[in-house]
């Protein structure tokens, strides 16, 4: 085998393994952006404890053909990247919508969640979902309500039944007194 077609079988397998092991990939395009801007891109999505895999379009089209995306397969094309991910995939795609809307070349070409391929406009939407840690603080949140309310109707029951039972006490010792 020659030195490049191994090059392209490392990668193509680096795709694929990528894409079957991590929860969340977003298929990305670029073109005429910066090594600068796509440096803070990484940095930003590093901190998310995303990774950014470039690969040639045509090694990544056999890579995702070869894990049966063919309907993410099809939407390659230009330059090409996957961001991978294991983290909270509402930050990671708001992190590259709002590149996308900064830098014109820079496009969302679509994705995976959890094994199911997503287009860019479920992007865009899961984008707009909260962190992970809000939704499970709400769920937590709802969950107590009904338990709160219930402990302050106790609460209050009790404290009026001591209230009446004072002022039955009092008034008894006032008639007594006279």
């Amino acid at each position: 085998m020659k030195v490049g077609q191994l090059y392209r079988q490392r990668i193509a397998d680096t795709v694929k393994d990528g894409v079957t092991k991590k929860s969340n990939t977003f298929l990305v395009s670029w073109c005429g952006v910066s090594s600068a801007k796509m440096g803070s891109l990484r940095k930003d999505l590093k901190r998310k404890k995303a990774d950014v895999l470039i690969s040639k379009t045509s090694v990544a089209r056999i890579a995702l053909k070869n894990s049966n995306y063919e309907n993410l397969a099809k939407r390659l094309n230009g330059q090409t990247a996957f961001v991978l991910s294991d983290t909270d995939a509402s930050e990671v795609s708001r992190i590259l919508v709002k590149f996308a809307k900064d830098c014109e070349g820079f496009i969302v070409q679509g994705g995976l969640f959890n094994g199911d391929v997503i287009s860019p406009e479920q992007v865009k939407t899961l984008s707009d979902l909260p962190p992970r840690e809000v939704l499970l603080a709400k769920f937590i949140g709802t969950l107590q309500a009904p338990v709160t309310r219930f402990a302050g109707a106790l609460n209050t029951k009790t404290r009026n039944f001591i209230l009446i039972l004072k002022q039955k006490s009092d008034s008894d010792a006032t008639s007594k007194s006279s």
